[in-house]
Protein backbone atom coordinates (compact mmCIF):
# COMPACT_ATOMS: atom_id res chain seq x y z
CA UNK A 1 0.00 0.00 0.00
CA UNK A 2 2.86 2.42 0.98
CA UNK A 3 4.24 1.91 -2.50
CA UNK A 4 1.07 3.34 -4.21
CA UNK A 5 0.80 6.07 -1.56
CA UNK A 6 4.71 7.51 -2.04
CA UNK A 7 5.11 10.06 -5.12
CA UNK A 8 5.92 7.81 -8.09
CA UNK A 9 6.46 8.60 -11.32
CA UNK A 10 4.12 7.30 -14.11
CA UNK A 11 6.35 4.19 -15.75
CA UNK A 12 7.27 3.67 -12.69
CA UNK A 13 3.58 3.00 -11.56
CA UNK A 14 2.91 1.19 -14.43
CA UNK A 15 5.25 -1.25 -13.59
CA UNK A 16 4.00 -1.72 -9.89
CA UNK A 17 0.42 -2.46 -11.57
CA UNK A 18 2.27 -4.73 -14.23
CA UNK A 19 3.92 -6.96 -11.20
CA UNK A 20 1.21 -6.89 -8.88
CA UNK A 21 -0.32 -10.40 -9.42
CA UNK A 22 -4.34 -9.13 -7.86
CA UNK A 23 -4.67 -4.78 -7.55
CA UNK A 24 -7.21 -6.37 -5.09
CA UNK A 25 -4.15 -6.91 -3.16
CA UNK A 26 -3.72 -3.80 -2.62
CA UNK A 27 -6.14 -1.32 -0.73
CA UNK A 28 -5.96 2.52 -2.32
CA UNK A 29 -7.72 5.71 -0.74
CA UNK A 30 -8.93 7.14 -3.56
CA UNK A 31 -9.15 10.65 -4.34
CA UNK A 32 -12.13 10.31 -6.78
CA UNK A 33 -14.81 7.48 -7.82
CA UNK A 34 -16.92 7.19 -10.66
CA UNK A 35 -19.20 4.29 -10.32
CA UNK A 36 -22.41 2.45 -11.52
CA UNK A 37 -21.65 3.58 -15.19
CA UNK A 38 -20.19 2.68 -18.64
CA UNK A 39 -16.47 3.33 -18.90
CA UNK A 40 -14.93 3.21 -22.26
CA UNK A 41 -11.60 2.56 -21.66
CA UNK A 42 -10.85 2.72 -25.47
CA UNK A 43 -7.78 0.43 -24.75
CA UNK A 44 -6.27 -2.36 -27.18
CA UNK A 45 -9.69 -4.58 -26.75
CA UNK A 46 -11.74 -1.73 -26.23
CA UNK A 47 -12.67 -2.58 -23.09
CA UNK A 48 -16.34 -1.36 -21.31
CA UNK A 49 -16.15 -1.41 -17.37
CA UNK A 50 -18.58 0.33 -14.91
CA UNK A 51 -16.23 2.24 -12.83
CA UNK A 52 -12.86 4.08 -12.04
CA UNK A 53 -10.92 5.09 -9.45
CA UNK A 54 -8.40 8.11 -9.38
CA UNK A 55 -5.63 8.84 -6.79
CA UNK A 56 -3.97 12.53 -7.54
CA UNK A 57 -3.43 12.56 -11.40
CA UNK A 58 -3.69 8.96 -12.35
CA UNK A 59 -6.07 6.23 -12.70
CA UNK A 60 -5.21 3.66 -9.68
CA UNK A 61 -8.06 0.83 -10.58
CA UNK A 62 -10.73 0.23 -13.21
CA UNK A 63 -13.57 -2.44 -13.17
CA UNK A 64 -16.52 -3.72 -11.27
CA UNK A 65 -18.84 -0.90 -9.34
CA UNK A 66 -18.38 -2.90 -6.11
CA UNK A 67 -15.37 -4.06 -6.51
CA UNK A 68 -13.74 -0.35 -6.84
CA UNK A 69 -15.95 0.67 -4.20
CA UNK A 70 -14.52 -2.26 -1.42
CA UNK A 71 -10.69 -1.66 -2.70
CA UNK A 72 -10.85 2.13 -3.05
CA UNK A 73 -13.04 4.00 -0.76
CA UNK A 74 -11.79 5.75 1.83
CA UNK A 75 -12.49 8.54 4.53
CA UNK A 76 -12.46 11.23 2.05
CA UNK A 77 -12.97 9.47 -1.35
CA UNK A 78 -15.51 11.80 -3.12
CA UNK A 79 -17.92 9.86 -4.83
CA UNK A 80 -19.62 9.94 -8.56
CA UNK A 81 -22.49 7.74 -9.46
CA UNK A 82 -22.95 7.93 -12.88
CA UNK A 83 -26.33 6.32 -12.81
CA UNK A 84 -25.87 4.54 -15.82
CA UNK A 85 -23.41 7.19 -17.99
CA UNK A 86 -20.74 6.80 -19.99
CA UNK A 87 -17.58 7.66 -19.81
CA UNK A 88 -15.10 8.40 -22.34
CA UNK A 89 -11.67 9.27 -22.41
CA UNK A 90 -10.65 12.66 -22.62
CA UNK A 91 -11.06 13.83 -25.85
CA UNK A 92 -8.14 15.43 -28.34
CA UNK A 93 -8.50 18.14 -30.69
CA UNK A 94 -5.26 17.62 -32.80
CA UNK A 95 -5.85 20.75 -35.17
CA UNK A 96 -7.42 23.97 -33.45
CA UNK A 97 -5.89 27.38 -33.87
CA UNK A 98 -7.01 28.95 -30.46
CA UNK A 99 -5.50 32.48 -30.02
CA UNK A 100 -7.52 33.80 -33.31
CA UNK A 101 -10.70 31.77 -32.59
CA UNK A 102 -10.30 33.29 -29.00
CA UNK A 103 -10.16 36.80 -30.16
CA UNK A 104 -12.52 36.39 -33.16
CA UNK A 105 -15.37 37.68 -30.86
CA UNK A 106 -13.77 38.78 -28.00
CA UNK A 107 -15.32 42.06 -27.95
CA UNK A 108 -18.77 40.93 -30.10
CA UNK A 109 -20.49 38.65 -31.17
CA UNK A 110 -19.58 37.67 -35.06
CA UNK A 111 -22.30 37.81 -37.75
CA UNK A 112 -23.83 34.79 -39.53
CA UNK A 113 -23.07 35.36 -42.94
CA UNK A 114 -24.34 33.06 -45.21
CA UNK A 115 -25.12 35.09 -48.45
CA UNK A 116 -23.98 38.42 -50.50
CA UNK A 117 -26.94 40.38 -49.15
CA UNK A 118 -25.92 39.25 -45.82
CA UNK A 119 -22.50 40.69 -46.43
CA UNK A 120 -23.89 43.92 -47.72
CA UNK A 121 -25.91 44.50 -44.63
CA UNK A 122 -23.02 43.47 -42.56
CA UNK A 123 -21.20 45.98 -44.34
CA UNK A 124 -23.55 48.89 -44.07
CA UNK A 125 -24.08 48.04 -40.08
CA UNK A 126 -20.73 48.83 -39.90
CA UNK A 127 -20.29 51.77 -42.02
CA UNK A 128 -22.91 53.48 -39.68
CA UNK A 129 -20.50 52.91 -36.39
CA UNK A 130 -16.67 52.90 -38.25
CA UNK A 131 -15.25 56.48 -39.02
CA UNK A 132 -15.20 57.25 -42.40
CA UNK A 133 -11.98 56.34 -44.03
CA UNK A 134 -11.49 53.75 -41.84
CA UNK A 135 -11.51 49.55 -42.59
CA UNK A 136 -14.39 47.76 -42.40
CA UNK A 137 -13.62 43.55 -42.41
CA UNK A 138 -15.84 41.12 -43.02
CA UNK A 139 -14.75 37.84 -40.87
CA UNK A 140 -13.60 35.01 -42.47
CA UNK A 141 -16.47 33.24 -44.85
CA UNK A 142 -15.62 30.91 -47.61
CA UNK A 143 -17.73 31.31 -51.02
CA UNK A 144 -18.31 27.75 -50.88
CA UNK A 145 -20.67 28.31 -47.79
CA UNK A 146 -22.17 31.07 -49.27
CA UNK A 147 -25.78 30.45 -51.13
CA UNK A 148 -24.71 31.97 -54.23
CA UNK A 149 -21.85 29.55 -54.33
CA UNK A 150 -19.47 32.13 -55.90
CA UNK A 151 -16.65 34.68 -54.38
CA UNK A 152 -17.63 37.92 -53.90
CA UNK A 153 -16.27 40.66 -56.12
CA UNK A 154 -15.47 44.43 -55.26
CA UNK A 155 -19.09 45.35 -57.17
CA UNK A 156 -20.92 43.15 -53.73
CA UNK A 157 -18.27 45.28 -51.36
CA UNK A 158 -19.09 48.48 -52.76
CA UNK A 159 -22.47 48.25 -51.08
CA UNK A 160 -19.93 51.06 -48.94
CA UNK A 161 -18.24 53.72 -51.28
CA UNK A 162 -16.39 56.15 -48.61
CA UNK A 163 -14.54 53.13 -46.26
CA UNK A 164 -12.14 50.60 -47.31
CA UNK A 165 -13.77 46.85 -47.11
CA UNK A 166 -11.64 43.75 -46.88
CA UNK A 167 -13.27 40.19 -46.89
CA UNK A 168 -11.25 37.83 -45.30
CA UNK A 169 -11.22 34.37 -47.05
CA UNK A 170 -8.28 33.44 -45.74
CA UNK A 171 -5.47 32.54 -48.44
CA UNK A 172 -7.44 35.08 -50.58
CA UNK A 173 -8.67 38.51 -49.74
CA UNK A 174 -11.20 40.58 -51.81
CA UNK A 175 -11.32 44.84 -51.33
CA UNK A 176 -13.82 47.16 -52.76
CA UNK A 177 -13.07 49.93 -55.15
CA UNK A 178 -12.56 52.39 -52.55
CA UNK A 179 -9.53 49.93 -51.71
CA UNK A 180 -8.33 49.44 -54.75
CA UNK A 181 -8.54 52.89 -55.17
CA UNK A 182 -6.93 54.45 -52.17
CA UNK A 183 -3.76 51.75 -53.21
CA UNK A 184 -3.73 53.13 -56.55
CA UNK A 185 -3.97 49.68 -58.15
CA UNK A 186 -5.45 49.22 -61.53
CA UNK A 187 -5.15 47.17 -64.36
CA UNK A 188 -1.30 48.14 -65.68
CA UNK A 189 -1.07 47.13 -61.81
CA UNK A 190 2.00 43.81 -61.81
CA UNK A 191 0.88 40.82 -60.01
CA UNK A 192 3.18 40.69 -56.85
CA UNK A 193 5.71 37.60 -56.31
CA UNK A 194 3.95 34.28 -55.74
CA UNK A 195 0.40 36.35 -55.65
CA UNK A 196 -2.39 37.40 -58.42
CA UNK A 197 -4.93 40.44 -58.70
CA UNK A 198 -8.04 39.30 -60.02
CA UNK A 199 -9.47 40.93 -63.23
CA UNK A 200 -13.22 40.75 -64.91
CA UNK A 201 -14.34 40.25 -68.12
CA UNK A 202 -13.00 43.88 -69.54
CA UNK A 203 -9.53 43.67 -67.39
CA UNK A 204 -9.92 45.77 -64.26
CA UNK A 205 -9.62 44.62 -61.13
CA UNK A 206 -11.90 42.64 -59.91
CA UNK A 207 -11.25 43.14 -56.13
CA UNK A 208 -9.86 39.62 -55.67
CA UNK A 209 -6.62 39.46 -54.69
CA UNK A 210 -4.96 35.64 -54.27
CA UNK A 211 -1.94 35.75 -51.84
CA UNK A 212 -1.73 39.40 -53.06
CA UNK A 213 -2.76 42.01 -50.26
CA UNK A 214 0.47 43.26 -50.32
CA UNK A 215 -0.91 45.66 -52.99
CA UNK A 216 -3.23 47.31 -50.64
CA UNK A 217 -1.69 50.26 -48.46
CA UNK A 218 -2.65 50.15 -45.30
CA UNK A 219 -4.49 46.33 -45.57
CA UNK A 220 -5.30 45.15 -41.74
CA UNK A 221 -4.35 41.91 -40.49
CA UNK A 222 -7.26 39.66 -40.63
CA UNK A 223 -5.75 37.09 -38.07
CA UNK A 224 -5.94 40.35 -35.34
CA UNK A 225 -7.84 43.28 -37.13
CA UNK A 226 -8.86 44.50 -33.99
CA UNK A 227 -5.64 45.96 -31.63
CA UNK A 228 -5.65 43.57 -28.39
CA UNK A 229 -3.65 44.26 -25.36
CA UNK A 230 -1.50 41.72 -23.98
CA UNK A 231 -3.93 40.74 -20.86
CA UNK A 232 -6.58 40.88 -23.40
CA UNK A 233 -5.03 37.94 -25.65
CA UNK A 234 -3.90 36.21 -22.38
CA UNK A 235 -7.69 36.43 -21.08
CA UNK A 236 -8.90 35.32 -24.84
CA UNK A 237 -6.75 32.19 -25.39
CA UNK A 238 -7.68 31.14 -21.38
CA UNK A 239 -11.58 31.58 -22.43
CA UNK A 240 -11.01 29.68 -25.87
CA UNK A 241 -9.53 26.60 -24.11
CA UNK A 242 -12.01 26.78 -21.39
CA UNK A 243 -15.09 26.28 -24.14
CA UNK A 244 -12.63 23.45 -25.67
CA UNK A 245 -13.44 21.71 -21.96
CA UNK A 246 -16.64 22.27 -22.05
CA UNK A 247 -16.93 20.47 -25.27
CA UNK A 248 -15.22 17.22 -23.44
CA UNK A 249 -12.04 17.85 -24.76
CA UNK A 250 -8.74 17.70 -22.38
CA UNK A 251 -5.97 18.08 -25.16
CA UNK A 252 -5.48 20.10 -28.47
CA UNK A 253 -3.01 20.35 -30.76
CA UNK A 254 -2.36 24.21 -31.35
CA UNK A 255 -1.17 23.79 -35.53
CA UNK A 256 0.26 27.22 -36.33
CA UNK A 257 1.53 29.17 -33.18
CA UNK A 258 4.20 32.16 -33.23
CA UNK A 259 6.50 33.58 -30.57
CA UNK A 260 3.31 35.21 -29.87
CA UNK A 261 1.51 32.49 -28.86
CA UNK A 262 4.39 29.99 -27.30
CA UNK A 263 4.60 33.09 -24.85
CA UNK A 264 0.65 33.39 -24.08
CA UNK A 265 0.56 29.52 -23.31
CA UNK A 266 3.61 29.62 -21.12
CA UNK A 267 2.32 32.90 -18.89
CA UNK A 268 -0.84 30.37 -18.58
CA UNK A 269 1.06 27.99 -17.28
CA UNK A 270 3.52 29.61 -15.20
CA UNK A 271 0.45 31.11 -13.90
CA UNK A 272 -1.87 28.48 -13.31
CA UNK A 273 -4.44 29.95 -15.44
CA UNK A 274 -4.06 26.60 -18.67
CA UNK A 275 -7.47 25.44 -18.45
CA UNK A 276 -6.49 22.10 -20.60
CA UNK A 277 -3.64 20.47 -22.14
CA UNK A 278 -1.68 22.28 -25.59
CA UNK A 279 0.25 20.35 -28.03
CA UNK A 280 1.90 23.26 -30.03
CA UNK A 281 2.94 23.36 -33.98
CA UNK A 282 5.40 25.66 -34.65
CA UNK A 283 4.48 27.04 -38.40
CA UNK A 284 7.73 28.52 -40.18
CA UNK A 285 6.61 31.14 -42.76
CA UNK A 286 8.78 30.53 -45.78
CA UNK A 287 9.07 34.03 -47.58
CA UNK A 288 12.73 34.30 -47.11
CA UNK A 289 15.72 32.77 -48.70
CA UNK A 290 15.86 28.61 -47.88
CA UNK A 291 19.34 29.31 -46.33
CA UNK A 292 18.11 31.74 -44.29
CA UNK A 293 15.21 29.84 -42.94
CA UNK A 294 17.72 26.76 -42.40
CA UNK A 295 19.54 28.79 -40.26
CA UNK A 296 16.21 30.36 -38.36
CA UNK A 297 15.57 26.14 -37.57
CA UNK A 298 19.03 25.44 -36.27
CA UNK A 299 19.51 28.12 -33.72
CA UNK A 300 15.82 28.22 -32.50
CA UNK A 301 15.44 26.54 -29.34
CA UNK A 302 11.97 24.85 -29.76
CA UNK A 303 11.52 20.83 -30.97
CA UNK A 304 9.39 18.07 -30.68
CA UNK A 305 8.59 17.30 -27.31
CA UNK A 306 10.18 19.84 -25.60
CA UNK A 307 7.43 20.41 -22.69
CA UNK A 308 5.48 18.65 -19.98
CA UNK A 309 1.75 16.96 -19.77
CA UNK A 310 0.29 20.48 -19.88
CA UNK A 311 2.09 22.16 -23.07
CA UNK A 312 4.70 20.60 -25.29
CA UNK A 313 5.66 21.00 -28.75
CA UNK A 314 4.69 18.74 -31.50
CA UNK A 315 5.81 19.07 -35.15
CA UNK A 316 7.10 21.98 -37.48
CA UNK A 317 4.94 23.30 -40.12
CA UNK A 318 5.05 25.27 -43.13
CA UNK A 319 2.09 26.34 -44.95
CA UNK A 320 2.65 24.31 -48.80
CA UNK A 321 -0.51 25.57 -50.54
CA UNK A 322 -3.64 27.55 -50.13
CA UNK A 323 -7.26 26.52 -49.27
CA UNK A 324 -9.65 24.08 -51.31
CA UNK A 325 -12.63 26.51 -50.14
CA UNK A 326 -11.24 29.26 -52.29
CA UNK A 327 -9.25 27.61 -55.49
CA UNK A 328 -5.66 28.36 -53.97
CA UNK A 329 -5.15 24.57 -52.96
CA UNK A 330 -2.55 23.22 -54.80
CA UNK A 331 -4.32 20.38 -57.05
CA UNK A 332 -3.92 17.18 -58.86
CA UNK A 333 -6.25 18.51 -61.55
CA UNK A 334 -7.62 21.78 -62.42
CA UNK A 335 -10.89 23.31 -60.97
CA UNK A 336 -12.43 23.48 -64.39
CA UNK A 337 -15.79 25.87 -64.98
CA UNK A 338 -17.48 25.68 -62.39
CA UNK A 339 -14.57 26.18 -59.99
CA UNK A 340 -13.54 29.19 -61.82
CA UNK A 341 -17.09 30.63 -61.36
CA UNK A 342 -17.21 29.36 -57.28
CA UNK A 343 -14.20 31.50 -57.06
CA UNK A 344 -13.96 34.65 -59.13
CA UNK A 345 -11.30 32.83 -61.33
CA UNK A 346 -11.02 33.34 -64.70
CA UNK A 347 -8.60 30.36 -65.67
CA UNK A 348 -10.63 26.85 -66.06
CA UNK A 349 -7.27 25.41 -66.19
CA UNK A 350 -5.81 26.40 -62.70
CA UNK A 351 -4.72 24.12 -60.05
CA UNK A 352 -4.22 26.41 -57.08
CA UNK A 353 -0.84 27.57 -55.63
CA UNK A 354 1.87 25.83 -54.25
CA UNK A 355 3.91 28.39 -52.14
CA UNK A 356 7.28 26.59 -50.99
CA UNK A 357 8.76 25.25 -54.67
CA UNK A 358 9.63 21.34 -54.04
CA UNK A 359 13.73 21.96 -53.58
CA UNK A 360 13.17 24.60 -51.02
CA UNK A 361 10.91 22.60 -49.09
CA UNK A 362 13.40 19.72 -49.27
CA UNK A 363 15.86 21.83 -47.47
CA UNK A 364 13.78 23.16 -45.13
CA UNK A 365 12.15 19.82 -43.92
CA UNK A 366 15.45 18.55 -43.85
CA UNK A 367 17.21 20.71 -41.43
CA UNK A 368 13.63 20.43 -39.15
CA UNK A 369 14.58 16.47 -39.53
CA UNK A 370 17.96 17.09 -38.76
CA UNK A 371 16.94 19.04 -35.39
CA UNK A 372 14.58 16.83 -34.06
CA UNK A 373 11.23 17.71 -35.72
CA UNK A 374 8.74 15.42 -36.67
CA UNK A 375 7.49 17.29 -39.87
CA UNK A 376 4.27 18.69 -41.71
CA UNK A 377 2.73 20.93 -43.81
CA UNK A 378 -0.35 22.86 -44.81
CA UNK A 379 -0.98 20.75 -47.91
CA UNK A 380 -4.67 20.75 -48.42
CA UNK A 381 -5.17 19.59 -52.72
CA UNK A 382 -3.53 16.41 -54.22
CA UNK A 383 -1.18 17.79 -56.03
CA UNK A 384 0.62 19.16 -52.82
CA UNK A 385 0.00 16.04 -50.64
CA UNK A 386 1.91 14.74 -53.44
CA UNK A 387 4.62 17.66 -53.26
CA UNK A 388 4.83 17.09 -49.74
CA UNK A 389 5.23 13.29 -49.72
CA UNK A 390 8.30 13.08 -52.63
CA UNK A 391 9.97 15.00 -50.20
CA UNK A 392 9.33 13.08 -47.42
CA UNK A 393 10.28 9.62 -49.53
CA UNK A 394 13.86 11.76 -50.41
CA UNK A 395 14.29 11.99 -46.62
CA UNK A 396 13.43 8.38 -45.37
CA UNK A 397 15.83 7.30 -48.28
CA UNK A 398 18.87 8.86 -45.67
CA UNK A 399 17.39 7.68 -42.98
CA UNK A 400 13.60 5.72 -41.69
CA UNK A 401 11.06 8.41 -41.45
CA UNK A 402 8.70 6.44 -39.37
CA UNK A 403 10.49 7.08 -36.04
CA UNK A 404 9.86 10.91 -36.71
CA UNK A 405 6.33 10.19 -36.72
CA UNK A 406 5.89 12.78 -39.24
CA UNK A 407 2.31 13.46 -40.91
CA UNK A 408 0.01 14.79 -43.66
CA UNK A 409 -1.91 17.74 -42.76
CA UNK A 410 -5.56 18.18 -43.93
CA UNK A 411 -4.44 15.91 -47.34
CA UNK A 412 -7.86 16.46 -48.18
CA UNK A 413 -7.84 15.19 -51.92
CA UNK A 414 -6.17 11.94 -51.74
CA UNK A 415 -5.45 9.21 -53.97
CA UNK A 416 -4.51 5.14 -53.10
CA UNK A 417 -1.13 5.58 -54.58
CA UNK A 418 -0.34 8.35 -51.51
CA UNK A 419 -1.88 6.39 -49.21
CA UNK A 420 0.53 3.40 -50.11
CA UNK A 421 3.43 5.73 -50.06
CA UNK A 422 2.33 6.85 -46.60
CA UNK A 423 1.80 3.94 -45.25
CA UNK A 424 5.31 2.52 -46.47
CA UNK A 425 7.60 4.80 -44.95
CA UNK A 426 5.14 5.91 -41.70
CA UNK A 427 3.78 8.73 -42.71
CA UNK A 428 0.23 9.67 -40.11
CA UNK A 429 -2.60 11.96 -41.02
CA UNK A 430 -4.14 15.17 -39.49
CA UNK A 431 -7.78 14.81 -40.90
CA UNK A 432 -10.92 17.32 -40.31
CA UNK A 433 -14.46 15.63 -40.88
CA UNK A 434 -16.13 19.55 -40.68
CA UNK A 435 -14.59 20.20 -44.10
CA UNK A 436 -16.50 17.01 -45.86
CA UNK A 437 -19.96 18.54 -43.91
CA UNK A 438 -19.76 21.97 -44.68
CA UNK A 439 -17.65 22.12 -47.62
CA UNK A 440 -18.59 18.78 -49.91
CA UNK A 441 -21.29 19.88 -51.28
CA UNK A 442 -19.40 22.77 -53.05
CA UNK A 443 -16.77 20.89 -53.82
CA UNK A 444 -18.95 18.16 -55.43
CA UNK A 445 -19.95 20.22 -58.45
CA UNK A 446 -16.07 21.58 -58.56
CA UNK A 447 -14.67 17.97 -59.55
CA UNK A 448 -17.70 16.38 -59.99
CA UNK A 449 -18.87 12.59 -57.94
CA UNK A 450 -15.99 11.23 -59.75
CA UNK A 451 -13.57 13.39 -58.50
CA UNK A 452 -14.34 13.11 -54.86
CA UNK A 453 -14.20 9.76 -54.66
CA UNK A 454 -10.61 10.22 -52.11
CA UNK A 455 -11.81 13.46 -50.29
CA UNK A 456 -10.94 12.95 -47.19
CA UNK A 457 -10.93 9.14 -47.41
CA UNK A 458 -11.04 7.91 -43.37
CA UNK A 459 -11.62 3.81 -44.37
CA UNK A 460 -8.72 4.15 -47.54
CA UNK A 461 -6.54 5.24 -44.59
CA UNK A 462 -7.63 2.85 -42.37
CA UNK A 463 -7.50 -0.12 -44.66
CA UNK A 464 -4.02 0.81 -45.10
CA UNK A 465 -2.99 0.71 -41.54
CA UNK A 466 -2.67 4.33 -41.49
CA UNK A 467 -2.94 6.34 -38.02
CA UNK A 468 -5.54 9.34 -37.93
CA UNK A 469 -5.97 11.95 -35.84
CA UNK A 470 -9.12 14.02 -35.90
CA UNK A 471 -9.46 17.52 -35.63
CA UNK A 472 -11.71 20.61 -36.26
CA UNK A 473 -9.23 23.44 -37.74
CA UNK A 474 -11.29 25.74 -35.27
CA UNK A 475 -9.81 29.36 -36.29
CA UNK A 476 -13.53 31.84 -35.77
CA UNK A 477 -16.21 31.79 -33.90
CA UNK A 478 -17.19 30.59 -30.38
CA UNK A 479 -20.16 28.55 -31.04
CA UNK A 480 -19.11 25.09 -31.28
CA UNK A 481 -21.82 23.63 -34.16
CA UNK A 482 -21.89 27.07 -36.07
CA UNK A 483 -17.96 28.25 -35.78
CA UNK A 484 -15.38 27.86 -38.39
CA UNK A 485 -14.68 24.58 -38.62
CA UNK A 486 -16.85 23.92 -35.06
CA UNK A 487 -15.15 21.98 -32.80
CA UNK A 488 -17.63 19.91 -31.53
CA UNK A 489 -15.90 16.24 -31.69
CA UNK A 490 -19.28 14.81 -31.44
CA UNK A 491 -20.34 16.75 -34.54
CA UNK A 492 -17.04 15.34 -36.33
CA UNK A 493 -17.38 11.90 -34.95
CA UNK A 494 -20.86 11.59 -36.49
CA UNK A 495 -19.36 12.81 -39.68
CA UNK A 496 -17.05 9.81 -39.57
CA UNK A 497 -19.44 7.07 -38.43
CA UNK A 498 -22.23 8.67 -41.68
CA UNK A 499 -20.38 11.32 -44.28
CA UNK A 500 -22.99 12.95 -44.35
CA UNK A 501 -22.96 16.54 -45.83
CA UNK A 502 -24.57 19.65 -45.07
CA UNK A 503 -27.14 19.30 -48.04
CA UNK A 504 -27.87 15.89 -46.80
CA UNK A 505 -26.35 13.79 -49.14
CA UNK A 506 -23.86 11.03 -48.30
CA UNK A 507 -20.58 11.03 -50.09
CA UNK A 508 -19.07 7.60 -50.64
CA UNK A 509 -20.25 6.01 -47.40
CA UNK A 510 -17.64 3.33 -48.27
CA UNK A 511 -15.36 5.43 -46.20
CA UNK A 512 -17.63 5.44 -43.12
CA UNK A 513 -15.56 4.46 -40.20
CA UNK A 514 -17.20 2.67 -37.05
CA UNK A 515 -18.17 4.36 -33.68
CA UNK A 516 -15.22 3.11 -32.54
CA UNK A 517 -12.89 4.08 -34.68
CA UNK A 518 -14.43 7.58 -35.27
CA UNK A 519 -14.29 7.83 -31.27
CA UNK A 520 -10.37 6.19 -31.42
CA UNK A 521 -9.76 9.55 -34.32
CA UNK A 522 -10.34 11.40 -30.91
CA UNK A 523 -8.74 9.41 -28.23
CA UNK A 524 -5.82 7.19 -28.72
CA UNK A 525 -4.93 7.39 -32.22
CA UNK A 526 -4.13 11.36 -31.78
CA UNK A 527 -2.61 10.60 -28.57
CA UNK A 528 -0.03 8.55 -30.49
CA UNK A 529 0.43 10.93 -32.93
CA UNK A 530 1.15 13.63 -30.04
CA UNK A 531 3.95 10.84 -28.23
CA UNK A 532 1.18 10.53 -25.59
CA UNK A 533 0.09 7.24 -25.60
CA UNK A 534 1.86 6.12 -22.99
CA UNK A 535 0.19 9.06 -20.51
CA UNK A 536 -3.55 9.29 -22.38
CA UNK A 537 -6.10 8.38 -25.08
CA UNK A 538 -7.73 5.37 -23.08
CA UNK A 539 -8.65 5.29 -19.72
CA UNK A 540 -5.80 2.45 -18.31
CA UNK A 541 -4.03 1.84 -15.36
CA UNK A 542 -1.15 4.55 -14.33
CA UNK A 543 -2.84 7.06 -16.90
CA UNK A 544 -3.52 10.49 -16.60
CA UNK A 545 -7.43 10.39 -15.24
CA UNK A 546 -8.99 12.59 -18.14
CA UNK A 547 -12.44 11.54 -19.31
CA UNK A 548 -15.27 13.05 -19.79
CA UNK A 549 -19.13 12.04 -19.06
CA UNK A 550 -21.37 12.13 -21.43
CA UNK A 551 -25.09 12.56 -21.45
CA UNK A 552 -26.12 9.34 -23.79
CA UNK A 553 -24.55 6.38 -25.09
CA UNK A 554 -22.50 6.95 -27.60
CA UNK A 555 -22.26 3.46 -28.45
CA UNK A 556 -26.05 2.74 -28.95
CA UNK A 557 -27.67 5.61 -29.41
CA UNK A 558 -29.20 6.39 -32.73
CA UNK A 559 -26.94 7.48 -35.17
CA UNK A 560 -28.26 11.36 -35.60
CA UNK A 561 -28.30 11.28 -31.92
CA UNK A 562 -24.46 11.61 -32.13
CA UNK A 563 -24.20 14.83 -33.40
CA UNK A 564 -26.60 16.03 -30.24
CA UNK A 565 -24.14 14.32 -27.43
CA UNK A 566 -23.36 16.88 -24.47
CA UNK A 567 -20.80 16.45 -22.34
CA UNK A 568 -21.76 16.91 -18.46
CA UNK A 569 -18.50 16.96 -16.67
CA UNK A 570 -15.10 17.48 -17.63
CA UNK A 571 -12.41 15.47 -15.92
CA UNK A 572 -8.62 16.49 -16.17
CA UNK A 573 -5.45 15.31 -14.33
CA UNK A 574 -8.25 14.14 -11.88
CA UNK A 575 -9.86 17.58 -11.41
CA UNK A 576 -12.93 18.90 -12.39
CA UNK A 577 -12.34 20.84 -15.22
CA UNK A 578 -16.34 21.25 -16.52
CA UNK A 579 -19.51 20.30 -14.78
CA UNK A 580 -22.93 20.80 -16.01
CA UNK A 581 -25.32 18.90 -13.86
CA UNK A 582 -23.31 16.52 -11.75
CA UNK A 583 -21.81 17.17 -7.96
CA UNK A 584 -19.44 14.67 -6.63
CA UNK A 585 -20.31 13.38 -2.89
CA UNK A 586 -18.26 12.69 -0.17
Amino acid sequence: MWILRGKLSAPALRICFLFCSSLSALAVDADLILHGGKVVTADASFSIVEAIAIRGERIVDIGRSADILKRNRGAHTRLIDLAGRMVLPGLIDSHVHALSAGLSEYRAPLPELHSFAGIQYYLREQASKVPKEHWIVVPRTFPTRLSEMRMPTKKILDAVSDHPVLFDASYVSVVNSYALKMSGVTRNTPDPPGGEIGKDENGEPNGILRNALSVIKGAPDTEHSQQFTHAEMLDALENILKRYAAAGLTTVGDRAVLKEDVDLYRELKVKRRLPIRAVLTWRLPTKAPADQLVAEIQRSSWVTNEGDDWLKFASFKVTLDGGMTIGTAYQRRPYGPFGAQLYGESNPQNRGQLFVPPDKLLAIMRAARDKGWQLTAHSQGGGAVDTLLDVFEKLNRERPLRPTRSLVMHASFQSPEAIALMKSIGILADVQPIWLYWDGPALEKVFGHDGMRYFIPLRSYRNSGVVLAGGSDHMIGFDKNKATNGYNPFLSMWIAVTRRMSNGAVLYPEERLTRQEALRMYTSWPAYIQFNEKNRGSLELGKLADLVIIDRDYLTCPEDDIKKIEPVMTILNGRIAYSATISPKR
